[in-house]
Order: C-alpha cells, then structure tokens, then sequence
C-alpha cells in the first residue's frame, strides 16, 4: 500500500501527537533521503506499519483487521488462486456467516484488482484493509509443508546412477531444480523461525535439521544423489570456492523472504560422509528489542542502565556460545547509537549490522585480530567500543586500557556465570586493582524457550515438586521462600508476564509457591505444537559495588564474590528463571536445563 505524502501528514496531524515543527523535521529528511514519508516513518519508528494502516483505514472508510497468518484455513485461503492472490495482494481469510467472502486487500484504491475479485467470486464479498505484513504472511500460507515441497521439486529431477559425478552448470542454475531445493530449505527455516539450518550427509542419504527455539528438529531427508549439486549451489551463493572440499570455508549472503531481508551465515566442513553445512539466519530487518523485551528487569534492569551512561568503564556479557550475549549487547549498542557518539567494534563474525556504527570484521588471515584491530579502534577517535570477545591477556590488556583511558568499552567473556568472570580476568594477567577500577558491571546469561501465551497451562504443585523445587532453590533456607514472593510481586509491577490472557493472580506466598506453568502437550497451531515459542534471557547482573571492589583487590575467590553480590542484592540466573516460571514465560524446567551446571 502506498499512501501519498500529503495524506500521510493528514494522518500524522489527526492523532494530534505530532507537532507542525515535528512533521517538517520529517518532510527534511524525506527530501534529504529521496523516500516517500511513509517509509521514513517505518523505518525511524515514529510509527508502526499497523498505526499507519488503522488510520488510513478510518479515513476512506473500510474496515481494519488483524489476523494470524498461521491459523487461515487453506480452503478458505484457496478459494483465490494463489498467482492471482499475490499479484494482487489480496486474501480471504473468513467466510461469513451470510455467506459473504471476508477479503483482506493490502491496497483498497486497486480498482482493478477489486473489480476482478468481483468477477472470481461474485458480488457478495466484504473489503477490509490489513498491513502489507500480514498479507505477506497469509501468502506464505499457500506453501506446503517442508516434505511436500521438497518431494515435488527433488521427483522433478532427472534420475542419477552416481552420487559422486561431477556437477553440470544447469545442475546449479537459479531456475533449476536444486536452486528451488534450496530456497525451500531456506523458507521453511525462516518461516519456523530456526537460528540454525543443519545440513548434514549421512551414508544413504542427506538429513536436513532445524534449530528452533534452541532444539535441534529433524525436518527432513533428501536422496544422497542431490549432496554435491545442493552443497554447490549454497557455495556459488554465499561465494565460496565449489572445487574446494577438503577444507572448512566460511561465507556469507541476503535473500528476501515475505518482505523481509535475512542475511545467512555459511559454514561448510568436510566430514567422513562428505560435505556438511550450517547455515546461520539472521534477520536483518528486525528492530533491536528493548532491554525489557530481552527479559531484564528490577535491579538487573536498573544497574545495567546505569551502567551504559558511564562515561567510560568495562561492561562485560558472559555465557556459553548461543547464550544471546550478541544480541544483549546489539540492543544496548543500539540504544546508545546517536550521530553525536563514534561507536566503533570489533568482531568475529558482524552478526547484527548496527545503523551508523563502524563495524570491523576480525580476519587474521589479513593480521587483522582482535588485538590489532582493538589497538586500530583506539586511534579512530572512538567513545564507545565493543570487542567482539575476550580470549587473549594482550586483549584484555588492550581493553582494560582503553577504559582507563575514557572509552566506555563492552566484551563478551566465556565463562559460567557473572562472578567467575573477575577472576578469569585475573588468569589473564590483568592486574586486581584495575579489573576493580575499569568493570562496571558483568552480565551472567542463559536463553530458555518461551512458553505459548496461547496453549500454556497452569497447576498447582504437588508435595513431591514443592519438595524437590526446595532442594533444588534452596526455597528452605531461612528468608529465601519470602524474598522470592517479593521478587514476583516486583516482576509483575514491572510488566514481567502480563499479558491480556493473563490473570494478576501471583504463583507464590511468602511461605510457598501456589502455581506454576507447563507447556501443553500438543501445542496449538501458533507454536507449531510444540508448546514453546521463541526464546527470552535469563540473567544475572554483578555490580561492581565497593565490597566487590576490595574483594577482587584482595584476590577472593569468585564463590565469596558471588555470595557478597547476593547480599548486595543480586538476582542470579536461577532465581530469575524461578520468577519468570513463576509469571508463566517459561517452565521450571528450562531453567533447570540451561543452568543445572551452577
């Protein structure tokens, strides 16, 4: 749908949040970037796409609506072909019960494409406007599952005596059979919202695996005859070296799927089957989320706020790989984004592409490392920077000096939780008293999945789980059983697990916990049945107080640390994972899974 600039302003003046100084600010920056000002505003987030669309919908009269792409039934979505849909934006998503064909219209002024659905469904059909996203998304509805689509497009292939004959040019053409393979492979990993795609050659044949909400699936199996073909046509795309199967290769490339563009981070390795690759996906059109949408929040939230302000100092993101400390720091990197600072980083691989940021890949065949890349920032004038990761003293060296020296610097660390990261600092060769002058803060994190807003259940807990959730939290110890109850009223005055399906009922007392959550056996068609969608932050956050400072001048273990940061009144992983269970995100047993080794 696209909406004339004049309108647009019309819109913009008619919810009266907008000041004439405010629009003009924003017509500028139309002229200045040659886009239309719907865009501008999309793009800066002065508006929501659904706001745009609700108040264009009011002004020529025509119904607003809003609908999960996921729950359309396909014979009503087929009751329009689907050429004919996506050449004209347009769906059904209901059917009245007068008989009337509900359709969903991405631009209501195509008189065209109205008069033609006129013609192919006859005149009893009622308009609404949706936002373009979820037209793109009913769309996608039309796909068949994985299987099917895979087995329509591998049958059309010629059949093959030899799996390990050499590859044709046609074989790896765009339109050719395996080219349509592989955008499949990629569609159904981004429409299931997988992190990782796993391609994976077996004796007899090749498995295709997701990783979704951090649990490898198995989506898939393909005839091993395809392998070469399909490793060969990811490596033309992400422009890698197809004669080169004996060594590891890394590389990197953009599709576009249902509007939205995601970048895929490829990994290819030789093993004893033959070729196996990972692809990574990253969306890059996504929003970073806000500190409250990862999941902080009370304290936690509080200090790390605190912490970004600082002229200068060390924050530090621990955690094993595929914890999400690159996305924690994407999203406070993106905060502090602002014309008036110089963010600068180093990193191994650029994940997230930060608007205005000058990021630097690390590649050491070329020298350049984290420590000469680090010791190059230095000299570019930077007020913040982020390394990548610690691994090295001369790193860490590097990076401690650079925030002695008035750079406010961010890292990531290995290690178990936030207090074992001081001491790994130590090993590193930095000296105590500047690790105690330089950290400001160090964040301890896990991901646990989400559970379904729409399918979750809730219990009340039997004699044999209180028992073993005591044992496991520690929940008898004197004064524990009443701090947590005053942590889940604090959570949920801080919004954590609110929701319009929620109720305001807490699941504890000060005496002992009345309700949890599970994920439902079968799901429902919003989580793909599995119970859980998406994932959210655990976390901990030491703050660098005085007595933590003397501690670590004094070389204390990092036990004491942790034990003097909870008097502080420090929340570890465990305890925020019991209340955010508690609030029904997630389940006492994701918290047990991804922090059991604490």
């Amino acid at each position: 749908m696209r909406i004339s600039d004049v309108l647009v302003e019309k819109l913009l003046k008619s919810t009266g949040k907008f000041t004439d100084e405010q629009i003009k600010v924003l017509r500028d920056q139309e002229k200045t970037e040659k886009k239309p000002l719907q865009d501008i505003l999309i793009k800066n987030s002065v508006i929501t796409e659904k706001d745009l669309t609700k108040l264009y919908a009011q002004e020529v009269d025509i119904p607003y609506i809003e609908f999960n792409a996921r729950e359309l039934s396909r014979d009503v979505l087929k009751l329009i072909p689907e050429r004919i849909a996506r050449q004209y934006k347009a769906v059904v998503f209901d059917v009245a019960p007068d008989g009337n064909y509900l359709i969903a219209l991405e631009d209501p002024d195509d008189i065209q494409s109205i008069n033609f659905l006129r013609k192919q469904l006859g005149a009893n059909i009622k308009l609404h406007i949706a936002p373009a996203s979820m037209i793109t998304a009913a769309l996608e509805q039309y796909r068949g599952n994985i299987s099917s689509e895979l087995t329509k497009v591998i049958s059309n292939e010629a059949e093959t005596e030899e799996s390990e004959e050499e590859i044709s040019e046609d074989e790896v053409a765009e339109d050719s059979p395996i080219a349509q393979t592989v955008n499949l492979i990629i569609e159904y990993g981004v429409k299931a919202s997988a992190s990782d795609i796993h391609i994976e050659p077996r004796e007899g044949y090749v498995v295709i695996r997701y990783r979704i909400d951090g649990v490898l699936r198995e989506a898939n199996k393909l005839p091993r005859k395809v392998l070469g073909a399909l490793v060969s046509r990811i490596k033309i795309l992400s422009n890698l070296k197809i004669d080169e199967h004996r060594a590891p290769q890394d590389g990197r490339f953009k599709v576009e799927v249902a509007g939205m563009v995601y970048a895929l981070r490829v990994s290819t390795l030789p093993i004893v089957d033959g070729e196996k690759v990972v692809m990574r996906i990253l969306n890059e059109t996504t929003k970073p989320a806000t500190l409250e949408e990862l999941g902080f929040w009370g304290s936690a939230l509080k200090n790390i706020q605190k912490a970004m302000v600082q002229p200068h100092g060390m924050i530090l993101v621990t955690g094993p790989t595929g914890s999400g400390k690159s996305t924690t720091l994407f999203s406070v990197l993106s905060i502090l984004n602002n014309p008036s600072v110089n963010i600068s980083t180093v990193e191994d691989p650029v994940e997230y592409r930060i608007f205005g940021a000058n990021q630097t890949q690390v590649n050491p065949m070329a020298g350049m490392t984290f420590t000469n890349g680090l010791r190059a920032l230095l000299r570019q004038d930077p007020n913040i920077i982020m390394v990548g990761e610690v691994r090295d003293g001369e790193t860490a060296q590097l990076a401690v000096q650079a925030a002695l020296t008035g750079h406010l610097v961010f890292s990531t660390l290995h290690t178990n939780n936030a207090a074992t990261c001081l001491p790994r600092l130590l090993d590193m060769g930095i000296e105590p008293f500047l690790i105690a002058s330089t950290v400001r803060i160090v964040v301890g994190q896990r991901l646990v999945r989400r559970l379904c807003i729409d399918c979750r259940e809730k219990y009340t807990p039997e004699a044999t789980d209180l028992k073993r959730l005591e044992s496991t939290f520690h929940l008898g110890e004197n004064g524990i059983m009443k701090r947590l109850h005053e942590l889940e009223d604090e959570a949920y005055a801080d919004g954590v697990g609110k929701s319009d399906k929620d109720d305001t009922k807490l699941g504890s007392t000060e005496s002992t916990i009345t309700r949890l959550w599970k994920a439902h056996p079968d799901g429902c068609d919003n989580c793909n049945h599995t119970g859980y969608r998406g994932r959210m932050g655990i976390y901990e956050v030491l703050d660098n107080s005085s007595s933590i400072q003397k501690m670590i001048v004094t070389n204390e273990t990092s036990e004491n640390i942790q034990k003097t940061a909870i008097s502080d009144g420090m929340v570890t992983m465990q305890i925020d994972g019991l209340v955010k269970a508690l609030r029904g995100q997630t389940t006492i047993e994701e918290v047990l899974r991804v922090t059991s080794q604490e």
